[in-house]
C-alpha cells in the first residue's frame, strides 16, 4: 500500500495530545502504512484557516477524524467533514480520550464508520477507504 496522507480532524482545544499520540503510534507501529499528518498544526484566522484547511483536506487520500468526549462542541470538525464530502475524501472516526459509543459524533461521521483505537481496525479502516471516494482507481 502506498502512503495514505490522511488528514486528522480533532478537537483543537480538548483533544490535541491524543492527536500527537496518534500520529506518532502510526509512525511506530507495526502497520502496513504510514500516516502523512496533514492537519493544521496551529490555530490561525479563520478567513486563512478555511482556505488552507481546505487545500490541505482536497490533497489528502483520508480525513481521519479522532472523536473526544466533548465533540460536539468542535465547530471546525464538522466543517472539516464538510469539505471532505464536497471533495469526494473518505471519511472515518477512531474513538479518543475515553470517548465510545455513548458520545455524540459530529454531523456527517457515521457511527458504523467509527472504532475503537486500535491499530489492526485502523489498518483495516485504512485498506477500506483506500478502494472508495476519490481513491477508487
Amino acid at each position: 500500500m502506498t502512503d495514505p496522507r490522511a488528514f486528522i480532524s480533532f478537537d483543537f482545544d480538548n483533544n490535541e495530545i491524543e492527536k500527537r499520540l496518534f500520529v506518532g503510534q502510526s509512525k511506530n507501529s507495526k502497520t502496513p502504512f504510514n500516516i502523512q499528518d496533514w492537519s493544521a498544526k496551529s490555530s490561525m484566522p479563520q478567513s486563512q484557516w478555511e482556505r488552507i484547511v481546505r487545500e490541505k483536506i482536497n490533497k489528502c487520500n483520508i480525513l481521519i477524524v479522532l472523536v473526544g468526549k466533548n465533540m460536539s462542541s468542535a465547530i471546525g470538525v464538522k466543517k472539516e467533514i464538510l469539505m471532505a464530502k464536497e471533495q469526494n475524501v473518505p471519511i472515518f472516526g477512531v474513538y479518543v480520550g475515553g470517548a465510545n459509543l455513548q458520545n455524540i459524533l459530529p454531523n456527517g461521521l457515521q457511527r458504523n464508520r467509527t472504532i475503537d483505537w486500535d491499530w489492526v481496525k485502523i489498518t483495516s479502516a485504512i485498506i477500506q477507504v483506500m478502494n472508495e471516494g476519490k481513491n477508487i482507481k
